[in-house]
């Protein structure tokens, strides 16, 4: 089983199952909370695909016995914590160190390199989605591996404000390493009191978090290489194909945009991008 497939039985017996309630709340409610949401919290869920959304939120609406999307509104408008809460399961944060590993040794092998002998001190990357910082770590470490100037930078962004603290700690679990080559776990790492992994100073230097919300912030240019890994796929089509067109204007010629191994840009030619490798796309 599919970890989203998991996920979506995970929802549905949540569902079925919390305080008895299983009554459907009306659409009506619905878009009227995606409206106060976006105007109050500035958090716009109109690009998400909204029987995810609708599912989502109404899991925390029975997990608090509440009875309407307006009684919601009103305890996370007032509880920082459940507000929290609701920006956490809204976003997608399931990420490991080097996920499908065998795409990163690609980066490192090839199109890293090519990148760094093009733009040189001038490098940048952008880790868009960044989550937890499992993935810009990863570059940070591909970097430091190459030698490549110490103003090479990574740029990693996230909505969720939440995940970037825990991100900027660079903390780490062991479940998070399961694609992680032992020696760069002993290199980069150090090995904390508590048994979790931190990341050294180092490799942090290298990375940049900031807040931004991909459907409704500008986005820098320039770029050498994009990393926006299953983080689209939680869009409508329509956004999906907006948000490409935007990473393809945010890259500069020659730069290269890293997505999914779910994931396909079936208009990638009208968009100025040549595929040069699965899932990896380079802009004309």
């Amino acid at each position: 089983m599919s970890l989203e497939d998991f996920k979506k039985k995970r929802d549905s017996f949540q569902l079925n199952s919390l305080s008895g309630n299983t009554r459907e709340f009306p659409m009506e409610e619905f878009n009227w909370f995606l409206e106060v949401v976006k105007k109050d919290f500035n958090f716009d869920l109109t690009g998400y695909k909204p029987h995810r959304v609708k599912r989502r939120i109404e899991m925390l609406i029975r997990k608090y016995g509440l009875k309407s999307y307006k009684e919601y509104y009103e305890l996370i408008k007032k509880d920082e914590k459940k507000k929290d809460e609701f920006f956490d399961r809204m976003t997608i944060n399931v990420t490991e160190f080097f996920r499908n590993p065998e795409k990163w040794w690609e980066l490192r092998d090839k199109f890293i390199p090519e990148l760094l002998k093009e733009s040189g001190s001038k490098f940048k990357a952008w880790s868009a989605g960044c989550s937890t910082g499992e993935e810009p770590y990863s570059l940070a470490i591909l970097l430091e591996e190459l030698k490549a100037p110490s103003s090479a930078k990574v740029h990693a962004t996230d909505i969720d404000i939440g995940v970037l603290t825990k991100a900027r700690m660079g903390e780490y679990e062991e479940r998070s390493f399961v694609s992680t080559p032992p020696q760069y776990l002993k290199k980069y790492f150090e090995v904390t009191s508590r048994g979790t992994y931190r990341v050294k100073q180092n490799v942090k230097n290298r990375v940049i978090f900031k807040r931004h919300n991909l459907l409704q912030d500008r986005f820098e240019t320039g770029y050498d290489l994009i990393l926006c890994r299953n983080v689209v796929i939680y869009f409508e089509m329509e956004t999906k194909m907006e948000l490409y067109e935007k990473f393809a204007k945010a890259l500069r010629p020659g730069g290269i945009l890293f997505i999914g191994n779910t994931e396909r840009i079936f208009n990638y030619r009208q968009l100025g991008f040549e595929v040069v490798s699965p899932f990896i796309y380079r802009k004309l």
